[in-house]
Order: structure tokens, then C-alpha cells, then sequence
């Protein structure tokens, strides 16, 4: 049975880290057995490189060993916007034609986005540069909150930890997840993080632009007040709106529902609290405006994966003397 290839692709101011993660999880974490996939690294003219750190790689193949891949991975990227090599686009654009999965960990994103791969599908990238990735590329809708996002053939990461992530879910599509759960032991990470969980950031929210101040000055507001009571038709009332108007306005103001927003700032509240405070699950509950604890369980799980005091266990600044 002939083995899946996966190829790596290097490049200049290569990051050692981000070059490592696919290169751990499809070929090291195999070290005492027989690996089941054939991993080779290659750059666009397959000769040494200067990484990042003071590293330097030598590389000995060139973008032709992209011709056989099964999986084409592209570990990062200078930053969201930086031009990638028009042989490196081709290469990735004549991969996908013939059916290999596709892959931008991070800022990779980016590559995938300058080949056209992305257009018209949503992608992820690292949280800190999702307006510039959005900016750059119009085409494509860029979701700044999950780990990663897998369309079949074209699947983006966000940064560092969920590009591991990514990759333990790209084994687990090839190879099932009893592998993909013995290698994640074997580099001692989480067996498995759904790709829609969110990236561990604040999620800001969006300033008052011009024409729309009284709308940007009540969302203030109400962040202010997320334990008090809030509806669409209340809100909009507050904003001298019609509840239709006021709804297309939010909409286009934030690109999502009002309800949405304001679970959303709920959920960041809520997770603050959970970090930096001693207070019992059902008061955070009350705090953040959810009304009862039930109900507060299931939208945190759903956002996040993990149930709140498991959160409070992970992140909680108290428990670790902070």
C-alpha cells in the first residue's frame, strides 16, 4: 500500500517552530516504528536557507517534490500579506487541481489566499493579523475565532498551538483517530480540540465609526451593563430605531446579530471573571447576563468546547497564585 506524501514547504526567515509542527506529528512521533507517511521538506530552489533564531537549513529539494504530493503544507509565512513566488502559487494551485489537500498553518493562510485557493470559502488565520489578512483579501471571509477550518481540500490554522491542532486533525481525517490519539500522546498534546473552538483572545469590540455614534456609544453601554436585561426592540428604542433598521445597522456594523454581539461580550465577560475571581459558577452566570446557570453551561460549551470550570482549572490567574 503506498504511503500518503506530505510535503513541507520552506522557505526564507522560516520559523524553526512552525517548521517543526507538521514535520512532528506526520514523521517524528513515528521515530520507533514505521512511520506511515512519506514526509519530505522542500523549498523553491531546494538549497539552504537562513530560519529564523539564527538557524540555517539545508534543503535539498525543490518545489518539483510538490508534483507527488498527497498533502501540501505551507508552515507560516513572513507575515498575512508578504508575496509569495509566483512558482510557489502555481505549484500549490496545481496540486489542489489534481487533488491534494492543501494546507496554510498560520499565516500560510496568506499563500493560499494569493493562489486563489481561498475564494469565496472562509478561513482562519493567527487573531492578531485577521484585519490585515481581511484587507488583503477581499475574496475571502476570514473567521478569526476558530483553531482551524477544513473545506476537504483546503484547510487553514490560526497561530502556533492550533497549527499542532490542525495537523493531529489532518492525521485523524488519513488515518483514524486511534493513530491520531497515539501521537498526540507521544508529543504529549490534546488528543483532540475541535477546529471550531475558539482561539484563547479578547474579542474587542468594534469601535464607533463616523455616522453611526449613537449605535457605537450604546453597544459601550451595554457592555457596561451585559447582568441588566437587553432585547432587540429595547435596544433599538435606545438607538431612536425601528427595530428593522436598527437590526440591518447592527448587522453591518459588526457583521453579525445583535443576540450574537451580545452573547459574545457575555462570554468575554464571563471568562474574565472566571479568571480573576472566587465566585461561584451560578453568580458568574447572574453577572454575565445569562440568567441561570444551565443556560450559561451550554453557551459557554458550545463557544469554547470546555465547561466553565474547566476553564477557571486552565486559565484561572488565582489558582496559580497570580
Amino acid at each position: 500500500m503506498t504511503k500518503p506524501r506530505i510535503v513541507v514547504i520552506a522557505y526564507e526567515g522560516i520559523s524553526p517552530l512552525y517548521l517543526s509542527i507538521p514535520c512532528a506529528v506526520f514523521h517524528d512521533a513515528f521515530q520507533y516504528r514505521e512511520c506511515p507517511f512519506e514526509l519530505e521538506v522542500c523549498s523553491l530552489h531546494g538549497r539552504e536557507l537562513n530560519a529564523l533564531s539564527g538557524f540555517s537549513l539545508s534543503v535539498d529539494a525543490d518545489l518539483h517534490a510538490v508534483e507527488r504530493a498527497d498533502v501540501v503544507i505551507v508552515p507560516g509565512w513572513a507575515d498575512a500579506t508578504s508575496p509569495a513566488p509566483k512558482a510557489l502559487l502555481e505549484a500549490l494551485i496545481t496540486a489542489h487541481q489534481r487533488g491534494a489537500i492543501v494546507v496554510g498553518l498560520c499565516l500560510g493562510a496568506g499563500v493560499l489566499a494569493q493562489s486563489g485557493l481561498l475564494d469565496g470559502l472562509s478561513a482562519t488565520t493567527h487573531w492578531a493579523f485577521a484585519d490585515a489578512f481581511a484587507e488583503a483579501y477581499p475574496s475571502v471571509r476570514v473567521d478569526p475565532d476558530p483553531l482551524y477550518l477544513d473545506h476537504g481540500q483546503v484547510v487553514t490554522s490560526a497561530g502556533m498551538a492550533a497549527a499542532m491542532d490542525c495537523c493531529l486533525h489532518l492525521l485523524r481525517r488519513l488515518l483514524g483517530s486511534d493513530r491520531a490519539s497515539e501521537v498526540a500522546r507521544v508529543l504529549v498534546a490534546p488528543p483532540y480540540r475541535h477546529g471550531g473552538q475558539k482561539q484563547y483572545i479578547p474579542a474587542p469590540v468594534p469601535r464607533p465609526r463616523a455616522g453611526e455614534g449613537t449605535l457605537g456609544r450604546v453597544m459601550e453601554a451595554i457592555q457596561m451593563e451585559l447582568a441588566a436585561p437587553h432585547t432587540v426592540a429595547s435596544v433599538a428604542e435606545r438607538c431612536a430605531m425601528s427595530r428593522r433598521t436598527f437590526t440591518r445597522q447592527f448587522q453591518a456594523y459588526t457583521g453579525m446579530s445583535f443576540i450574537a454581539w451580545l452573547t459574545a461580550r457575555r462570554l468575554a465577560h464571563s471568562q474574565h471573571l472566571l479568571e480573576h475571581s472566587d465566585l461561584a459558577i451560578s453568580q458568574v452566570a447572574e453577572q454575565a447576563g445569562f440568567g441561570s446557570e444551565s443556560v450559561f453551561r451550554k453557551h459557554f460549551k458550545a463557544a469554547f468546547e470546555l465547561s466553565p470550570r474547566a476553564w477557571r482549572q486552565s486559565f484561572g490567574q488565582r489558582q496559580k497564585g497570580e
